[in-house]
């Protein structure tokens, strides 16, 4: 640390030395310097604020009626691309600035002079509060640059969505013609499809083909069960006929004298001709029926033994009865057997389709599918499409966006630009600093010895002493006038770049 400080103290006595170069330097390069910032032209900068308010009342009452973009981030992008080449195109046509370029290259130079001079920033809440400034010698263009980025600002805004929706409007209604033809087409494949295979169709009373096969047996077997009935009661009907049931023609000639006695029998017989195609002769049912028919027959034997024998006229009678239940049951059999032979056909039918069946429900369901999905979509796009025209007429009959012009562009009575205090001050300090500089390159060109140790290092021979020098009056007298003079040519630089800042400050003044 104590080397750095004595080298510094070197270099600083070496440069004292020269300390004429440094005041002088100053001097030139100070002088020169405030001539050239007093001839830099004076800039205005032209400024206007927009506040952009994006919380319409209307918003929230069609919230889920009317689609309703993001107007904040809609704005931020249409700030942000505000400085683009179609823009400033527009704004050299608005001012005029297009007509003094006489080539593409010198509309390309107005161009990039707008462009590197204007600048937009948001400021303020939610960067809704934006600043447009720009930045020229003359203070009427700044101002109207400033204006025509104000118009193309609130423009684009304001038709932007409305050219958003109408986009999105027309390509609604093309998807919307895409998929009514599709529909139309979906439809009719699905109606010649019907068409083309009735009795195939799955769903019928909303069934499949397996359930209405196995519904098909069980009727079937049902029918053939009624069938069997029927035919045990006619085998029954004729065997009474016939002679060959032994319980009736026994006593024939008392049947008539208990026609309830006989009728039930008869119904006790028909039931248990029914309980046997069910159950073994052994069932309690079946056992108690047999008893209940002996003790009737026992009961219409003991009665007939009391009365007279009937007249063959009641004979008669009855076997015309018999007769007449005998057709009934021969129409009943009939009946049954057209009966099975139906379900049966359906049965097989039913099996034969056992390969169609799957492959007809198969693209039924694929039809039906591709029809319900462009049913769906087609509703869907209409709402959309009501959606769209909502928007569209609120954006076009109300402010949803609205740009409020907060201060006008306006341009100050004082240049923003140049700050000559500024660069007077700057000036004023690099000349000091190319004076100090050019006093060290001289110590270093012309450098002296100023200790016993420098005197060492340089010779590399050994000191015996030193002489001190003691200068006279005369000499004395000298060095105090010249650094008498120095300070004055120094204070007069700093006087003088004083009077220059306040004559700066006094014509700076408005007015």
């Amino acid at each position: 640390m104590h080397e750095i400080l004595s080298l510094l103290l070197v270099h600083t006595l070496a440069i004292w030395r020269h300390r004429w170069y440094i005041i002088a330097t100053a001097w030139v390069v100070s002088i020169g310097g405030w001539i050239a910032v007093h001839y830099v032209p004076d800039r205005f900068e032209a400024s206007a604020r927009v506040y952009v308010d994006t919380q319409s009342l209307l918003r929230p009452l069609m919230a889920g009626i009317a689609v309703q973009p993001n107007t904040n981030q809609q704005v931020a992008i249409m700030a942000n691309t505000l400085i683009n080449r179609p823009n400033l195109e527009k704004v050299a046509r608005m001012t005029d600035l297009a007509l003094d370029a006489k080539n593409p290259s010198q509309m390309e130079a107005i161009l990039n002079d707008l462009s590197s001079r204007i600048t937009l920033k948001g400021t303020g809440y939610e960067d809704n509060l934006y600043t447009i400034a720009y930045e020229n010698q003359n203070p009427v263009l700044a101002k109207k640059v400033v204006q025509s980025l104000l118009n193309i600002f609130v423009e684009n805004g304001l038709g932007n969505n409305r050219k958003n929706i109408a986009s999105s409007e027309k390509f609604i209604e093309d998807q919307l013609q895409t998929y009514e033809s599709k529909l139309v087409d979906a439809e009719n494949a699905l109606k010649e499809f019907k068409r083309s295979n009735i009795g195939s169709m799955p769903g019928q009373a909303g069934q499949d083909y397996y359930s209405e096969l196995g519904a098909t047996q069980d009727k079937m077997n049902q029918a053939e069960m009624s069938l069997r009935e029927a035919e045990n009661r006619r085998d029954s009907l004729k065997r009474q006929l016939s002679g060959d049931d032994p319980t009736l023609l026994a006593d024939t000639s008392t049947t008539s004298s208990t026609p309830e006695i006989d009728a039930r029998i008869q119904a006790l017989k028909t039931n248990l001709d029914n309980l046997r195609l069910k159950y073994t002769d052994l069932y309690p049912d079946v056992v108690a029926t047999k008893r209940l028919i002996a003790e009737l027959e026992a009961t219409r034997k003991k009665e007939a033994t009391l009365r007279k024998p009937v007249s063959g006229l009641s004979q008669n009678s009855f076997y015309e009865q018999l007769n007449l239940s005998l057709s009934e049951a021969e129409a009943d059999v009939a009946s049954m057997r057209a009966r099975v032979q139906g379900y049966q056909m359906r049965y097989d039918q039913l099996k034969a389709q056992a390969n169609r069946i799957p492959e007809v429900e198969a693209e039924y369901t694929q039809l039906t599918r591709n029809y319900d999905i462009y049913k769906k979509n087609y509703e869907s796009l209409l709402s959309r499409r009501e959606s769209a025209k909502m928007s569209g007429e609120m954006e076009a009959k109300t402010d949803v966006v609205d740009f409020r012009v907060i201060d006008p562009p306006r341009v100050p009575l004082t240049p923003s630009s140049p700050n000559r205090p500024l660069l007077m001050s700057v000036v004023l300090l690099g000349g000091i600093a190319a004076g100090i500089a050019l006093a060290f390159l001289r110590s270093q060109i012309r450098r002296t010895v100023d200790n016993r140790k420098d005197l060492l290092n340089l010779t590399d021979m050994p000191l015996l002493g030193m002489v001190t020098m003691i200068d006279s009056q005369d000499v004395l007298t000298r060095e105090r006038k010249g650094l008498m003079a120095y300070i004055a040519v120094t204070i007069s630089l700093f006087v003088t770049y004083g009077i220059l800042i306040a004559l700066n400050f006094i014509m700076s003044k408005p007015g």
